[in-house]
């Protein structure tokens, strides 16, 4: 097997082991798609220059395309008024030879007790550019109610669906990191089993001066830590991670115990 499939096939091995963020409909009513994550060989090409939500779609399609009762009508559909798009449809799937409109979303926030009164205000992207609760009104307010469009319907008539038959679900996978401070953190509306390691400020990395490090390229964020990479020592490690805060960029990282463990966090530069 090629780097480049290795690669894909990790990314992939990653991608079906997160979590979903919430389990049914506890969220916004937007109701989860459910599909069973099996493992298997991925042989398809994935464009490397993807950013990382266009790669995850592609990961998607590959799930899909597993499936027996699940058949693929169209994706990334760009609906357009007047030559200007309105919006894009990720995809539109017959499962079962019912007609879903669904959305996928691959996310990582941190929880931060300082922001919003509760549990979804609470957790923010690692730059703090963007939030959950963001993500959740826009797929309400605008993603989904796209497909009721009058120039959405008309692309479903030209397919020869009708919208009111088309029901639509999220497909909302994220990892979800917790404060090194407050580690006990039990969550009550987000999946718990969502949460996938921890986040430390500059202040606080002085309590790891025994581990090694590692810092992976964006697109391997969704890849399961293992040992068989370039491990960086504390001093080295400080040294080139100063360059993604002096930029305002908080890098995910693993993180490898003196034990011999490996944990994934989020080095932040904001305090």
């Amino acid at each position: 097997m090629h780097q480049k499939t290795k690669d894909i096939q990790k990314r992939y091995d990653g991608f079906l082991q997160t979590n979903c963020l919430w389990k049914n409909d506890a969220m916004y009513n937007l109701n989860q798609f459910k599909i069973e994550s099996k493992s298997t060989e991925i042989d398809v090409e994935i464009n490397e220059k993807l950013r990382l939500g266009k790669y995850i779609e592609r990961l998607v399609s590959f799930q899909l395309e597993q499936e027996e009762s699940i058949s693929i009508i169209c994706e990334n559909i760009q609906i357009q008024r007047d030559r200007i798009t309105l919006g894009e449809l990720d995809c539109i799937i017959l499962k079962k030879e019912e007609p879903i409109h669904l959305e996928v979303i691959y996310k990582f926030y941190l929880y931060d007790n300082s922001v919003g009164e509760t549990e979804i205000y609470h957790f923010i992207g690692p730059n703090r550019k963007d939030s959950l609760v963001e993500k959740l009104n826009k797929l309400k307010d605008k993603q989904l109610p796209l497909l009721f469009s009058k120039e959405c319907i008309e692309y479903l008539k030209s397919i020869n669906l009708n919208v009111n038959k088309v029901t639509q679900q999220v497909y909302f996978k994220g990892q979800l990191f917790i404060p090194f401070s407050n580690k006990n953190i039990q969550l009550s509306v987000l999946n718990q089993d969502a949460i996938c390691g921890f986040y430390i400020h500059q202040n606080e990395l002085n309590h790891f001066k025994d581990c090694d490090f590692y810092i992976p390229s964006k697109k391997d964020w969704i890849i399961t830590p293992h040992i068989n990479v370039d491990w960086l020592n504390f001093e080295d490690y400080k040294g080139v991670s100063k360059e993604y805060l002096a930029r305002e960029f908080s890098p995910l990282c693993w993180m490898k115990l003196p034990n011999g463990k490996i944990k994934k966090f989020f080095y932040v530069w904001w305090t």
